[in-house]
């Protein structure tokens, strides 16, 4: 049985450093998206459906933290990689929708692959 894992294609043309600040970027980018769809799809229900608040206490910490982590990755990696100037913006709307975390990270690697 295989697990999927963010990988980084060969075929980028990055240095290690680029390379590995990219999946960096890519980590904490799933981490903060399944928070994200955590709080939205498990947290808040249980709080506003069941009167259970603690599940939106404790992940929504974690989804905060992660969230601004992700911010600065994105910004340290805007500027390692030499990235497109519509990444920033890009990656900080994609962190506010639900998914988009996922979706950047799609277009952000199309994007370098093309390019290079």
């Amino acid at each position: 049985m295989s697990q999927a894992t963010p990988t980084i294609e060969p075929a980028l043309n990055l240095s290690k450093r680029q390379t590995t600040t990219l999946k960096t970027l890519t980590i904490i980018g799933y981490l903060e998206g399944t928070s994200f769809l955590l709080l939205l799809c498990i947290a808040m229900p249980l709080k506003y459906m069941m009167g259970i608040s603690e599940a939106v206490q404790y992940i929504g910490m974690a989804h905060g933290i992660l969230f601004i982590a992700y911010i600065i990755i994105l910004m340290v990696t805007a500027v390692k990689i030499k990235t497109p100037y519509w990444t920033i913006p890009a990656g900080v709307l994609g962190s506010f929708l639900p998914f988009g975390p996922f979706i950047f990270d799609h277009l952000l690697k199309n994007n370098l692959k093309n390019n290079t």
